[in-house]
């Protein structure tokens, strides 16, 4: 094992290159099958926990020869630049000298829990970013885990020192949100040096900025955000999962992006006991149209592969294109653009910005321009725009990805910059920071085309939010202003409720979010009470609808209003009598799973009234399945349908359809509680299903629904009908017995008269008592 003299003498990394000189590394082939038959052979004994050209562990002293390399170390000084590759911990001095073109801007994507964040801290270990006390961490946790290769084997107190080693180690998921659910919600970036061949400066260096994206559809809007600032992707594959329906997503997200010239294929998790690299490679090359020859091999467990990513990141992907009047020299006028922004109690707006040209430096004045307008031809002037007000560089500094203070910026570099802004909304993405004094010269400059990109995505689910206590309105107003500003998914609307904006009897006042799914309404609600301290109730989140007016002779269409309307707001339905047509959103899903499940599958679509329904073989196991659903019977259980009638093999991805409405015959189901309607509970439904959901939404209302000391009744109505009903008794209090005695005694008009006075004060109970509605009521409408 690796002694902790390396920790002791100050060591970050290791070479590897020099290292296995004194092992035995196995020959390099330049065929991607025969060079896997290699890994084949070698897998089946002891698992090497080292790279071609990197490592920080191994699992045996014949292939890491420990104690000759320290002593040889400790005797030779010249050997400490070729052993210690230039760090960004120890050299950002030098940044302002790396010129433009040795620039490189990369994004991660793959679908959800591919190791994305594993292997982006992977690369952030080679580089350097960790620092010597984390770099150790890192090497004690995979010697640890290769003890382990059995999991279940591992203790308690293993698993909880492996848990441990391990949050230390994985750096980009930063969120509670994240480290709980193990997925990534928000994108994270970091800067590293490299040192390469292909540099053009005097050091020989590289300027790598890496962004790491969420692989999980509902945060689409992430990944959008993450690939328009950057000139190459890699695109990950689990070895033994293979392609995914996500997979597709990003990958059709990253082609229809212009700045996006480079994509590299790269397997990872490749050392699994399950792996199947050449299946998945003939796979990702028949699906994707990539040569199997280029596709590498990695794994961010063992440490396999880092280096020659990195190698083909350097090579492949190019360096961003300077602007066109950008003049390059101490003159040149400062062009920043906000990537991401996030809120910090005690410092305010944190804002991630990407330097177009310039330098930034700390006590300079600067100013916010938010581009509103643009003409119809193809220039990239901002001819109309709003400047906000002035602001004085406090902080400026690095991503590492923890923020790492440099005191300036230059021309292509990425990090943060702290204004004491505390206005979330003067600082989305897609503004342009510029100096102050250059305010007036900039509005006429060119500006990058991604600055016009950063358009907020229509939402596809609304919601109410509440505050548990009514006079909790304010602060949970303030804590979603705040989450939305670095979640552009999010859409604060309006104050939700009837038209007196009450909220109803049952809630109090709240607001009305657009989300862009199911998980991103739980991520959001989570972040609500983990980063704000503030619970609150989200009601079951509604589908758009279109409704069109027909002419009828007992409802007469006022004459202001319109013929056809968009209903997000199921308070907005059309009464009773009136004549309509409903058209509901349709989306095209994508399933990828074992063919052993297709007649599942199948049903499933059929059940979710899906129609263009077809299949075509991915593998010789996996299938892709496609149809056309309606969006409120994805959002409901589809996505539990599928894992529970595919054992949780599948996985799907949804897009918008063309025509993205689609005709149909539908009625709002309303719950009422004691003869009075809660609106939040309403859904709409199939009308040859109303009955049953109905039924369903009741039955499960009572379960959740405490007793109170009156009868609750639960009605389900529907065009004007009850559909559905089921009650909840009242406690029952003995108002016979009183001290332990019978009261009246064997007088039985007494005993009559007080059963008839109780009775009488549970039916004015039952007509002015309120029910309080708890988060599982709300939940029973979502998985009806």
């Amino acid at each position: 094992m690796i002694s902790s003299t390396l920790y002791k003498k100050g060591i970050r990394r290791i070479d590897l290159e020099k290292i296995l000189k004194l092992s035995h590394q196995r020959p390099r082939r330049s065929s991607f099958l025969s060079s896997h038959s290699s890994f084949l052979m070698r897998k089946s004994s002891s698992p090497i926990l080292f790279d071609r050209k990197y490592s920080i562990a191994a699992t045996s002293c014949k292939y890491f020869h420990t104690s000759s390399f320290i002593q040889k170390k400790s005797d030779d000084k010249s050997l400490d630049t070729k052993i210690f590759p230039p760090s960004i911990l120890t050299d950002h001095l030098i940044l302002s000298e790396i010129p433009l073109e040795d620039v490189r801007n990369f994004s991660i994507i793959a679908h959800i829990d591919h190791g994305k964040s594993s292997l982006s801290s992977r690369v952030l270990e080679l580089t350097g970013n960790l620092g010597p006390e984390q770099q150790w961490t890192a090497l004690e946790h995979a010697n640890l885990e290769s003890q382990f290769t059995n999991p279940n084997s591992i203790s308690a107190k293993g698993k909880e020192e492996l848990a441990k080693r391990k949050e230390q180690i994985e750096l980009l998921d930063t969120l509670s949100v994240e480290k709980e659910r193990g997925i990534t919600v928000k994108a994270s970036a970091a800067t590293m040096l490299y040192k390469h061949k292909s540099a053009k400066g005097k050091h020989g260096l590289l300027l790598l900025n890496m962004v790491d994206t969420p692989g999980h559809v509902d945060f689409g809007t992430e990944v959008s955000r993450s690939l328009s600032c950057v000139q190459g992707t890699v695109l990950l594959f689990d070895a033994a999962q293979g392609p995914q329906a996500q997979s597709l997503s990003v990958f059709e997200k990253a082609k229809r992006l212009e700045n996006v010239q480079s994509i590299i294929p790269v397997l990872t998790k490749i050392d699994l006991p399950s792996a199947k690299p050449i299946d998945v490679a003939l796979s990702v090359s028949d699906l994707f149209g990539f040569d199997p020859d280029e596709i590498l091999e990695t794994s961010a467990r063992s440490r396999i592969g880092i280096s020659q990513l990195l190698e083909k990141v350097c090579n492949d992907i190019p360096s961003p294109m300077p602007l066109a009047d950008d003049t390059n020299d101490e003159n040149a006028v400062l062009r920043a653009q906000v990537v991401d922004s996030w809120f910090e109690p005690l410092r305010g707006v944190v804002c991630l910005v990407q330097i177009l040209s310039g330098t930034m430096e700390e006590g300079s004045r600067i100013s916010i321009i938010e581009p509103y307008a643009r003409q119809n031809d193809d220039s990239e002037h901002v001819h109309n725009y709003n400047a906000k007000d002035h602001f004085s560089v406090q902080d400026v500094g690095l991503v590492l990805p923890q923020r790492f203070r440099t005191k300036s910026l230059g021309r292509g570099q990425l990090g943060y910059v702290i204004t004491g802004l505390r206005d979330p909304r003067q600082a989305r993405p897609g503004t342009i920071i510029t100096m102050q004094k250059d305010l007036n010269k900039v509005v006429q400059m060119d500006l990058p085309k991604t600055a016009f990109n950063y358009t907020e995505e229509k939402s596809v689910l609304y919601a109410s939010v509440h505050p548990l206590e009514g006079e909790g309105f304010d602060e949970l107003a303030a804590a979603v202003e705040k989450l939305a500003l670095n979640d552009t998914g999010l859409e604060v609307q309006k104050t939700s409720g009837n038209s007196n904006n009450d909220g109803g009897p049952f809630l109090g006042p709240g607001l009305r979010v657009g989300f862009q799914g199911l998980l991103h309404v739980e991520v959001f609600q989570q972040r609500l009470t983990d980063e704000h301290g503030i619970d609150a109730i989200v009601t079951p989140p509604k589908v758009p609808y279109k409704i069109k007016y027909l002419e009828s002779r007992t409802h007469k269409r006022p004459a202001d209003a319109p013929e056809e309307e968009t209903i997000e707001d199921l308070a907005k339905w059309p009464i009773q009598g009136m004549r309509f047509k409903v058209q509901e959103p349709v989306v095209d899903v994508r399933i990828m799973a074992p063919m052993n499940y297709a007649g599942n599958i199948m049903e499933l679509m059929k059940r979710k009234r899906g129609i263009g329904m077809s299949s075509r073989p991915i593998d010789e196991n996996i299938w892709l399945y496609t149809a056309t659903v309606p969006w409120g019977e994805v959002v409901t259980s589809f996505f539990d349908d599928l894992k529970n009638c595919t054992a949780g093999y599948a996985s799907f991805d949804h897009q918008e359809s063309d025509p993205p409405f689609r005709e149909a015959n539908l009625v709002k189901v309303e719950i009422m509680l004691n003869g009075e309607i809660v609106d939040p509970l309403a859904f709409v439904c199939h009308k040859e299903n109303a009955q049953e959901q109905g039924r369903g939404v009741c039955k499960k209302l009572q379960e959740v629904l405490p007793r109170q000391q009156f009868v609750t009744v639960i009605q389900a109505k529907a065009e004007g009908k009850v559909i559905a009903s089921q009650r909840i008794r009242a406690y029952r209090k003995d108002v016979l017995t009183k001290a332990g005695k019978t009261v009246g005694g064997g007088d039985i008009t007494r005993k009559k008269k007080l059963l008839e006075k109780q009775k009488k004060g549970k039916k004015r109970a039952q007509s002015t008592g309120k029910v309080t509605l708890s988060q599982a009521a709300f939940n029973s409408v979502i998985s009806r």
